[in-house]
């Protein structure tokens, strides 16, 4: 990809982050009756930004490590293992997908 085009697409990605940021800030500012600024969506959107740039380059590398071009469920897993609440909302997730991922397997294989 031309760096022009990768930059181009990072700052869509950019602004959708921010109008998604915006929307979960005015909701939840509603439901607390406070008032928010710009800068403040601003901010957080860039702090954002910056985790998902970190997040993106560790999994990568991780997968990298592991011998791969590709992000898989382990390489997610290894980055959540020091946050606890995280490693466990992403273990239920992953355990609910695989359970769903087997019936539907095995409803295949009843219908034949």
């Amino acid at each position: 990809m031309e760096q022009n085009e990768e930059t181009s697409l990072s700052e869509r990605f950019k602004s959708a982050l921010w109008l998604y940021i915006g929307k979960i800030v005015d909701e939840e500012t509603i439901k607390l009756g406070v008032n928010t600024t710009p800068q403040f969506i601003g901010a957080l959107t860039e702090m954002v930004w910056a985790q998902i740039e970190t997040v993106s380059h560790d999994l990568e590398a991780f997968a990298r490590h592991a011998g791969r071009s590709t992000i898989n469920v382990s390489d997610v897993m290894l980055l959540a293992r020091r946050n606890e609440g995280l490693e466990s909302i992403l273990r239920a997730f992953v355990d609910q997908q695989r359970e769903q991922a087997g019936d539907s397997r095995a409803q295949g294989s009843e219908s034949e």
